[in-house]
């Protein structure tokens, strides 16, 4: 099947009031669990090379990309390519012609000024070049090996009308918000704020984007759909799913050496994360 572009994946979505997975992938074998993942759901679903994706790969995007994109073209389901968390203008530029077709820019680091200056200059360029842009507002936490900001710490939440500002001013296709998630959290135990979720939706008229998701319950996934998120993001869950089935694989046969055994074992064990998750998203709201 032919690459689909985010934008037209998560218009779909959020017509249909539902949300679209994406999964950020570092190997060849997130790659393919990823799309047969979401081929055994039955749903399209979004590849997402991070900026730190990138810097392991020795600074390399292509290689990642290029499979990515071969793979989304064998697929029995739509799949879009999309570079997350972008703060290098340099590996911005590099997108146009790597097959994405989507990028979330990430300057929310940066006071407000400056992260809606760096976003509007990001945006502008990206729409020259037919490319959908996300941005995120309000700190979510745990990035760059920072803790996961506490729920009542400055900057962990997204204010609303700071939101749609950002959104009218930067002229971006969909935003990030902090409502309770964070990055990197490897227990399920996150709370999310549906009650300033509720008032983001009604003060924005762009998608809204849920980062951090590994670590927030299926209830709550559930909720957040229901209240308005259209695209939700996962990362950890799947290195979770992966490591933890090598470890088991190699601590019951320690003396395995051919990585297609233990890794045949943790693209599986992400195959059924993937379809979980999809599947997770897919459910009504009780």
């Amino acid at each position: 099947m032919p690459l689909v572009t985010t934008g037209e994946l998560v218009t779909r979505a959020a017509a249909a009031r539902s949300a679209v997975a994406a999964f950020n992938i570092i190997t060849l074998e997130h790659i393919e669990a990823v799309v047969a993942g979401a081929e055994a759901a039955g749903a399209p679903v979004v590849l997402q090379v991070s900026q730190n994706a990138v810097k392991f790969r020795h600074g390399r995007m292509l290689p990642l990309a290029r499979a990515a994109v071969a793979a989304a073209e064998q697929a029995a389901v739509p799949v879009a390519l999309h570079l997350d968390h972008v703060q290098s203008d340099v590996l911005l530029r590099q997108t146009a012609d790597a097959g994405f077709s989507s990028v979330m820019y990430d300057a929310s680091r940066l006071p407000y000024a400056e992260n809606l200056a760096a976003t509007r200059n990001a945006a502008d360029w990206a729409h020259a070049q037919g490319l959908w842009i996300e941005a995120e507002l309000g700190q979510v936490g745990g990035k760059h090996g920072r803790p996961p900001l506490d729920a009542h710490a400055s900057g962990a939440r997204t204010d609303p009308a700071e939101a749609r500002a950002f959104v009218a001013d930067s002229g971006v296709d969909a935003l990030a918000v902090a409502i309770g998630s964070s990055h990197a959290m490897t227990t399920r135990t996150a709370t999310l704020d549906h009650g300033l979720l509720e008032r983001l939706a009604a003060a924005l008229d762009v998608p809204l984007v849920l980062h951090g998701s590994s670590g927030v319950p299926d209830g709550e996934l559930v909720a957040a759909v229901a209240g308005g998120i259209t695209k939700v993001n996962f990362g950890t869950a799947l290195n979770i799913a992966l490591t933890g089935a090598v470890r088991e694989f190699l601590t019951a046969r320690p003396e395995a050496v051919d990585p297609r055994l233990y890794l045949s074992a943790g693209r599986e064990a992400m195959v059924g994360a993937v379809t979980g998750i999809i599947r997770t998203l897919a459910r009504p709201a009780p």
